[in-house]
């Protein structure tokens, strides 16, 4: 966050009324510092760092306050509510489970379970047979990285090698930490597993520079893996997350295409993270889709319920059997069962997916309009369906203004448009799916506003 803290001073500002925003008391609301000190002595100080909004409740595409303050939600709360805050679907599901009552059973088989994996794996894509439910994807990731081992001991015991990205994220407990490449944060790590490595993301610009394709840079990658005494053949597995979240940073899709075949060929295995990129979000059911490939397995979490604590691995019914006796407590609960499902009826009857993609064109057109009136301040600008990044630079450079776009994401929350605050840079936006247009362009025009008085 480069030491960037938003103002927990409160201060009037101009007063907005319109049909999807309205603030009218001063921000942040003088009553709701106690209720961030209050969490910060009894849980973390990070409630300190976020956008100093107290949530009341969400309904569809809006957060509410308990001060008459409403903004439009342009996070998803963190791409989880892809189907909308609140859906109706999701709580008569919910409170059909509640009714009954049935709040807890281990992983026990209950009826809402069978409905839910029943529904699960007939909307995706026929390869992926069976699925292991869990709470959290950090959960999924370590239980797809014990899957991967597992796959490669079938062979030798010394093909365990799990190849991450660099940058890319897994999780925040040690073996999905380990996995991702975000290095500053494994320092808490005592010893770093020699088999969890990592490759060079093949970021565009990295591309630009390097003047190869995708196919010419994975080999190179690969030798310098080797160069660094990775041997090949003990690699089980290529951990690849979809995109990469802050910038909305996809692989070159031939990239994608040469690892699927090359891991094929050497019996290793392709696995997706899909906790932040699946469910429609990007214009496909899974982001990965946009590779044209078929991975061995595929981790979800976040959007899979649109709400409740669910995650799972899906992949083909070998893979998930070679380690049939694993169980997580909280993971197949019946209330989060029937949210997912519920999720996955919204998804279907209301064509999400679909719907995402549609969408895509409005955000395109309105970015574009952006960055022809600030030219000297917006990059690059990536993004499939309703997945956006927006790389926002010092005046006339390439270099990303970290502050700068800080105060752009305060200066929105004032103006009633709430964001994810990535600490890189870049404005990064995913509202849920079910927006109306009308409200998503009225969203992306404030930011344009929120340039054209700070620019």
């Amino acid at each position: 966050m480069s030491g960037f803290k938003f103002n927990l001073t409160p201060r009037a500002v101009p007063k907005v009324l319109t049909k999807y925003r309205c603030i009218k008391t001063k921000i942040p609301v003088p009553q709701s510092l106690k209720l961030l000190k209050k969490i910060k002595k009894y849980e973390s100080s990070n409630v300190m760092d976020q956008l100093p909004v107290i949530w009341d409740h969400a309904e569809g595409y809006q957060v509410f306050d308990s001060w008459g303050n409403k903004w439009i939600d342009f996070t998803s709360s963190i791409f989880v509510t892809n189907a909308g805050h609140g859906n109706s679907r999701i709580i008569k599901r919910v409170k059909e489970q509640l009714d009954k009552p049935l709040l807890h059973s281990y992983s026990y088989p209950t009826p809402i379970r069978a409905a839910f994996l029943e529904k699960l794996i007939s909307m995706t894509p026929s390869y992926l047979k069976k699925a292991s439910l869990f709470s959290s994807g950090t959960e999924a990731s370590e239980r797809a990285i014990k899957l991967a081992r597992y796959y490669g001991m079938q062979f030798t015991p010394r093909k365990a090698v799990i190849v991450g990205g660099e940058g890319n994220f897994h999780g925040k407990t040690m073996g999905s930490q380990m996995a991702g490449g975000q290095h500053d944060g494994k320092k808490w790590i005592g010893y770093l597993d020699p088999n969890m490595v990592h490759m060079p993301f093949p970021y565009p610009w990295a591309l630009e520079r390097s003047g190869l394709r995708g196919e010419a840079l994975f080999f190179k990658h690969l030798k310098d893996l080797e160069k660094g005494g990775v041997k090949l053949n003990e690699i089980a597995a290529f951990f690849v997350e979809s995109f990469q979240g802050w910038g909305a940073v996809f692989y070159p899709v031939d990239y994608i295409k040469t690892m699927r075949k090359w891991s094929k060929e050497n019996k290793s295995l392709l696995v997706f993270d899909e906790i932040q990129a699946g469910f429609g979000r990007t214009g496909k059911f899974f982001a990965y889709e946009h590779y044209g490939v078929e991975p061995d397995m595929v981790i979800c979490g976040k959007a899979i319920s649109s709400s409740l604590p669910l995650s799972a691995v899906l992949g083909g019914a070998g893979l998930i059997e070679l380690d049939p006796t694993y169980t997580s407590t909280h993971g197949g609960h019946p209330l989060v069962c029937a949210a997912g499902l519920g999720n996955l009826e919204a998804f279907e009857k209301d064509d999400l997916v679909a719907v995402s993609k549609r969408k895509e064109a409005v955000i395109t057109r309105e970015l574009a309009r952006l960055k022809k009136r600030f030219p000297g301040r917006i990059g690059r600008i990536l993004g499939k369906g309703m997945l956006f990044g927006v790389f926002v630079t010092k005046k006339n450079s390439d270099e990303l203004d970290i502050d700068f776009t800080n105060r752009i994401v305060e200066r929105a929350m004032e103006k009633g448009v709430f964001s994810i605050c990535t600490g890189r840079g870049t404005i990064k936006l995913g509202p849920p799916l079910t927006i109306p247009e009308s409200a998503l362009v009225e969203g992306l025009r404030v930011y344009e506003e929120c340039f054209e008085e700070m620019a």
